[in-house]
Formats: structure tokens, C-alpha cells, sequence
């Protein structure tokens, strides 16, 4: 079956310098490895690890606002494999780069409300945004003892549900089922048909309510149906590269839930190709 991942983050080297300041020291003390100065190098090097996985292309999310340059890049360096996602806070009065493909907000966690004016400014040139709602838990900031004060007043994903209704011609993706908000999440996509969710992560907030992978992906496709999944590995650095687990994890849910080879090639590849197909150059 051929694989669309639709959650990559990009740990660039400018991701490192604005994170902690010194990428060498920052990967040394995570035991993982320097990427290189160029993002297109360390494209090149993502585009080795997927085709050893057998993933034919990719979403690359820059993790922190100031970073789109480098998946824009990584993108004009292989416009077949990649598409390129950037975090944006709309508080910095910044408009979004007009090459990116998605823009991503998180709410929660730059304290802002996604029906705030600043917002909408900022969607009003996305034709895609991806919006993090529920739980933030972001692994990095942890191992480096990194402060992060997230508000989760602002992770509820019906607060996009005005937005979605205002922006019909927009696509609006919650990755992670909406990380720990299932319920709302559902609800939020079943009155917005350009909601869509991406399937990335662990999924460990499923313990907030008692769920497994095969009832989440039951119910996600009963009120979404296939064709508004997209498949996600949140793989993000070196040497682990993709995270081939969340992969088998993943496909041996809907399989034991009985999903048929056609929705789940939808899931795994099709809708990805669907929502972003490449450009005749």
C-alpha cells in the first residue's frame, strides 16, 4: 500500500537555534543527531529515510514560528515529496509566507483565541490550516527543561466552529483526533464538512476516556467517513527518523476493525494526494 504521511516535524537547524540557541549542545544533551546548516541537506536526508520506509511523500510542519523558510525550502528542493506546513503565531502581526502550502496555529499555545480578528487575518491567506487542539504536549520542551505555560482555554475545537462556518472554501485539519477533546472534535466535523483530522502520535490521550485505536478509528469514520482522515506519524528527528510504529499500529487497527483496503488506502495515501497533488511543473 502506498503511504502519504501528513505529520512530519521538520527539526531544522534554524529550528534548534531558535528553541535553545546552540543546535550542537541541544542535540547532544537529547541524544539526537545535529541536523545539517542547509535545510535542503537535511531534506535530502528525509527523503533517503522514506523511501527506505516506503513513503512516497510527506508533510514537513516547521515546529516554531520563524522557521517556514526551511520547509519552503526543503519543498523547492523536492517539490514531488514534500509539502510544506509552518507554525504562525497571528499575534506577531507577521502575514504567513505566501509559498507555504498549510498554516499552522496553536492556540493553547501562544494564548490567543482562534475566533480572534488576528486570526482570522492570518486564514484569510491559507487555503489549508491545520489547528492544534486539546492536550499540548510538546516532548522536546520536556527533555530540555523548557518551560511551557500552555493555556487550554483556548484548546476547545469548537471554538473553530464559527471559523469553519465563516471560511466554507477552507480546509481546517485537527491532528491527533483532537487530542484528548475526541467528543468535541467529532461534533466539530460533523456540522463542518472542510474539518478534517490527521491520525498522528502515540494517541496516548485516549486514556482521558478509556478509549483504544479500533473505537476511535470506528467512530472518526462514522461521522467522517474515509475520505476526511489523513494519516500522520509525527515522526520529527534523527536517528529515529519515521516512526514506522504509529504506521503498524495503526493499520492493524483498521484491519482488525474490519475496514476495507479501499477506505484505508484513502487514509494511508489517497486523501493526502487528494488534498495536495503535485504541480506539472
Amino acid at each position: 500500500m502506498p503511504i502519504s504521511d501528513a505529520h512530519i516535524h521538520f527539526f531544522s537547524h534554524q529550528f534548534f537555534s531558535l528553541l535553545a540557541g546552540n543546535p550542537e549542545e541541544t542535540c547532544q544533551k537529547l541524544s539526537w543527531t545535529n541536523p545539517p546548516h542547509e535545510p535542503e541537506d537535511l531534506a535530502q536526508h528525509w527523503v533517503a529515510e522514506l523511501d527506505q520506509a516506503g513513503v512516497s511523500r510527506a508533510a514537513l510542519i516547521a515546529s516554531i514560528p520563524g522557521d517556514e523558510l526551511s520547509v519552503i525550502r526543503a519543498k523547492q528542493a523536492f517539490p514531488n515529496r514534500f509539502v510544506s506546513y509552518a507554525m504562525v503565531n497571528p499575534l506577531s502581526g507577521g502575514m504567513p509566507h505566501a509559498d507555504l502550502d498549510v498554516i499552522c496555529l496553536f492556540p493553547a499555545m501562544q494564548g490567543f483565541s482562534i475566533n480572534s480578528a488576528e486570526v482570522d487575518r492570518v486564514i484569510q491567506h491559507a487555503s489549508t490550516v491545520f489547528v492544534h487542539c486539546g492536550v499540548l504536549s510538546v516532548g522536546i520542551r520536556k527533555k530540555l527543561g523548557l518551560p511551557s505555560r500552555f493555556d487550554m482555554r483556548y484548546s476547545n475545537p469548537l471554538d473553530l466552529h464559527a471559523v469553519a462556518l465563516k471560511h466554507p472554501e477552507k480546509r481546517f485539519i485537527i491532528p491527533h483526533f483532537g487530542a484528548g477533546m475526541f467528543r468535541e472534535a467529532l461534533m466539530l466535523a460533523d456540522l463542518c464538512p472542510n474539518v478534517l483530522f490527521d491520525t498522528s502520535s502515540s494517541n496516548s490521550w485516549m486514556k482521558y476516556e478509556g478509549l483504544n485505536l479500533e473505537t476511535v478509528f470506528r467512530r472518526a469514520l462514522d461521522v467522517l467517513g474515509a475520505d476526511r482522515l489523513l494519516f500522520g506519524s509525527d515522526s520529527s528527528f534523527f536517528p529515529r527518523g519515521w516512526n514506522r510504529s504509529v504506521f503498524d499500529q495503526q493499520k492493524a487497527a483498521l484491519q482488525s476493525s474490519g475496514v476495507s483496503d479501499e477506505d484505508q488506502q484513502k487514509i494511508f495515501h489517497g486523501n493526502f494526494e487528494r488534498l495536495f497533488p503535485v504541480r506539472a511543473s
